[in-house]
């Protein structure tokens, strides 16, 4: 058993796990945390997606020792002054949530792509949600989403100014 010490969505906690414990289940069973899922358990789906240090990674392939001193973020950590995100708003306003299983990774990974790069491509939109699975939408509304994400999101910073 350690304390393991981070930062997560923006607040800093300090619990005492093992070090093999994997964050996924940290998240939902000690954190109480439920938009991160568990969908295959060995990173291959994208359900269990969480922001860590700005990249997307699947929190059921990270162990709470590597979690130390790190920044996550988990989709409850998205909201924006209490209101939802760009890249949340233009996937419900694009239609890209359908069950709505995937959708907190595919956020996730759509908004760790627009930190790092604020104006993808389709082709960057597509590479970055790539280890995203979803079994409703066939991806182009959700592509679509991230694409008014990125409009939505110069706005806001055009309002600002």
């Amino acid at each position: 058993m350690a304390k393991i010490g981070f930062q997560l969505n923006g607040e800093e906690i300090s619990l005492d796990c093992e070090v093999d414990e994997i964050l996924l289940d940290v998240l939902r069973e000690k954190l109480g945390l439920t938009g991160v899922k568990e969908g295959c358990g060995q990173g291959e789906c994208g359900a269990c997606t969480v922001i860590m240090d700005g990249v997307a990674v699947n929190s059921c392939l990270v162990l709470m020792n590597q979690v130390a001193g790190c920044e996550v973020t988990t989709i409850e950590g998205v909201k924006q002054n209490g209101k939802e995100s760009a890249v949340q708003k233009a996937f419900v306003e694009e239609g890209a949530v359908q069950c709505g299983y995937c959708t907190p990774g595919m956020v996730l990974s759509a908004e760790a792509l627009l930190d790092k790069n604020p104006n993808p491509d389709e082709k960057e939109i597509r590479t970055a949600i790539a280890g995203n699975l979803c079994r409703c939408t066939g991806y182009s509304k959700i592509v679509a989403g991230i694409q008014k994400a990125v409009q939505i999101r110069q706005k806001e910073r055009n309002d600002d100014i």
